[in-house]
């Protein structure tokens, strides 16, 4: 059984992942990324980007994700396909156990896993995800300008998303489950008081019509007056079921953030899951409650989830794991950067 031992690896290969790559391979840290399950990360259920710096006429997700990429390779950046299953970070140097079976030992971590948007599981999803159905309304929402659209959730981010695409869309209808909302009052009064969001109260979506070629063309709903139609229309119970036109579909149901392999660490997360970062001197940092540990991108940042956002958090992390590797180095006299195989334990 043979052990590798790195400098510092990049766990995540989206955009936070890719910039904490690129800024730590300029740096000569030769840093090993994890593609992880998703390559690319959620920037690869997008087919259109116009919000991100540098690219006035837009630019395809997939293109952006492949441009990052090649950018990092250019610099010494190595990636492999595989994903962190269990983390030891009691100790130097961190253990990491890959879900190919590999064993990884490397003294600094980068944490870019992301969060995965939850979907509804409506026919048609997976075909139309990213071709008029979007979990992003700042993402997406100016392509859908004069269309009637739909928004699928019930607490604030669904009002949040409403009300955003509110500013391009005719129309746009909130589809909840129940005749209560989980969002704030404030946030609810917002969306109710605004004269183009409508409610359908007690629906769910149970399907989605459209093409890639044509995009998002029309929806089911199904609804009940008692809520949770989905349910008793899976039951073979009684529900009304309607089919509108709309060009566009929006899913505002949360996000998980990809944390399972911490939560046995000293890593500090919040209630749902983020990643907990510290504060230093009251200005922003990537390091966690774990020294040598640092974390980028949405599985930090609940609140703005952009590209451009992540991509600034993964050059932070590959600035503050450089300068925590330079400081330990110093410390304890060793200099010698590490891309070895050692023999196991």
């Amino acid at each position: 059984m043979t052990e590798e031992r790195r400098d510092l690896v990049v766990a995540g290969s989206g955009v936070a992942g890719l910039s904490a790559a690129v800024y730590a391979s300029r740096a000569d840290l030769a840093p090993l990324v994890l593609e992880g399950d998703e390559p690319g990360g959620q920037l690869t259920l997008t087919t259109d980007v116009e919000n991100y710096l540098g690219f006035p006429e837009g630019v395809g997700g997939m293109e952006l994700i492949r441009r990052g990429r090649e950018q990092a390779e250019q610099f010494g950046a190595e990636f492999r396909h595989g994903s962190i299953e269990a983390a030891d970070l009691d100790g130097q140097p961190f253990e990491l156990s890959l879900s190919t079976g590999e064993t990884l030992r490397t003294r600094a971590l980068v944490v870019a896993t992301g969060a995965s948007a939850r979907w509804v599981g409506a026919d048609g999803e997976d075909e139309l995800m990213g071709y008029g159905l979007s979990t992003c309304a700042t993402c997406d929402g100016a392509f859908h300008r004069g269309d009637d659209v739909l928004v699928v959730g019930g607490g604030d981010s669904a009002m949040e998303e409403a009300l955003f695409l509110a500013k391009f869309a005719d129309s746009v209808t909130v589809v909840h489950r129940r005749e209560e909302l989980r969002a704030s009052e404030i946030m609810a009064d917002r969306a109710r008081d605004h004269g183009d969001v409508e409610f359908a109260w007690n629906t769910e979506l149970e399907a989605i019509r459209g093409s890639q070629a044509d995009g998002v063309t029309g929806a089911t709903l199904v609804s009940h007056p008692d809520g949770y139609p989905g349910e008793k229309y899976e039951a073979g119970e009684d529900v009304a079921v309607e089919k509108v036109d709309v060009g566009g579909v929006f899913y505002a149901i949360g996000h998980e953030p990809n944390t399972d392999f911490l939560r046995e660490t000293a890593v500090e997360l919040d209630d749902d899951g983020y990643v907990r970062t510290a504060d230093a001197d009251g200005w922003a940092t990537t390091a966690t409650a774990v020294d040598g540990v640092f974390a980028a991108g949405d599985v930090m940042d609940r609140d703005y989830q952009q590209a451009v956002t992540a991509a600034g958090t993964g050059s932070m992390a590959a600035l503050d794991a450089e300068a925590w590797l330079e400081s330990t180095a110093a410390t304890s006299g060793d200099t010698t950067r590490q891309i070895s195989v050692e023999a196991g334990d």
